[in-house]
């Protein structure tokens, strides 16, 4: 495993993390626990999680992936060994769950999202605590067309970090992030914090894959000169970079199989976008999903490319990507496909 420094703090996180959003929903507290053995045998540090998860969120569910969590760090006892990060919800989108009333990010529901997470996570501490969106309404999860609006916000943006230092100043966090998040924000939470003596943002965990880039046109300005890095996530598009959803298939027990609502990298034109990168690495002799895998972790501005699976056989594939460099001749196949499909999905 490789080691990266986060700019601007004190983690070292390994090059690859685990993603954790199908323990309690896919995957039982036992195939959860073997998961968390088997990316700490392989080096993996970096833990992410959320108050949600797992995903899809439901009330009978909530917490269940921070509770299996908290399990395994409580038989293993090798809390020190772990970058342990999970997030705060922003407030409630459509038919997303509700897990508090009037769910916004103000001090008196970080607090208890925080105290919850940590309860759950059997830990007096988080390495790292994220924003999962923001209290605003803007572009995220797909969304695109922003639209303006006379929207007053409940809470700004000052609140949100005030409320979150207070909780750094009591030793339950280490350091702060932002999710699912724009440019804009990303600025305003750096020059908030450096108007008003704040902690500082030190990580954004956004998407980014093969078949969405728009990291690389909106953020990486961002990261290259304010040192703000990313925690890149949904790297397989929903595990559709491996190939195993092409032609309408549905493979049994797979996450797109079970669920409807990840749909966002369905459309006719994705799908083809998708068909030409895996015929490309089977030209090249790789497996589809580590050659996706491989050109997110080489990315100048990602810190941690984070690894989401249902089987030990799957996350096994997806850490041996460590170990693929991918040349010239590849890469320029890569942009000449990016080239046609410049955004197939958001």
């Amino acid at each position: 495993m490789f080691y990266h420094r986060i700019p601007h703090s004190s983690l070292e996180v390994s090059v690859l993390g685990l993603g954790t959003m199908t323990f309690g929903e896919q995957n039982s507290e036992a195939q959860a626990h073997d998961q968390l053995d088997l990316a700490l045998a392989n080096g993996v540090n970096l833990i992410d999680t959320a108050e949600m998860y797992p995903v899809p969120p439901r009330p009978e569910t909530q917490g269940l992936t921070e509770r299996y969590i908290g399990s395994w760090l409580k038989r293993r006892g090798q809390r020190e060994k772990i970058v342990l990060a999970s997030k705060v919800l922003g407030p409630a989108r459509g038919n997303d769950l509700e897990v508090r009333p009037q769910q916004m990010l103000d001090r008196k529901n970080i607090r208890q999202a925080l105290e919850d997470s940590l309860r759950r996570l059997n830990t007096d501490y988080l390495d790292l605590y994220q924003v999962h969106w923001p209290q605003r309404s803007t572009n995220c999860f797909g969304k695109l067309n922003y639209r303006y609006t006379d929207e007053k916000l409940p809470v700004t943006l000052l609140e949100t970090l005030e409320a979150l230092n207070e909780q750094v100043r009591a030793g339950k966090i280490r350091y702060i992030g932002i999710s699912n998040e724009t440019p804009w924000g990303a600025m305003r939470y750096l020059q908030l914090a450096e108007k008003h003596g704040l902690p500082r943002i030190v990580t954004v965990q956004n998407p980014y894959s093969l078949l969405n880039r728009s990291f690389e046109v909106r953020m990486a300005e961002i990261s290259q000169f304010e040192g703000l890095e990313l925690l890149a996530y949904s790297s397989l598009a929903f595990g559709t970079l491996s190939g195993k959803y092409l032609h309408g298939a549905r493979p049994a027990g797979a996450q797109n199989t079970l669920f409807s609502r990840f749909i966002r990298y369905s459309a006719p034109h994705t799908q083809a976008a998708i068909a030409e990168y895996v015929a490309l690495a089977n030209r090249h002799g790789l497996d589809p999903a580590q050659m996706a895998l491989a050109f997110v972790r080489r990315q100048p501005f990602v810190a941690s490319t984070l690894l989401g699976a249902t089987t030990l056989e799957q996350l096994q594939s997806n850490l041996d990507s460590l170990t693929l460099d991918l040349d010239e001749t590849l890469l320029a196949s890569l942009e000449e496909i990016h080239g046609r499909y410049t955004f197939p999905a958001p």
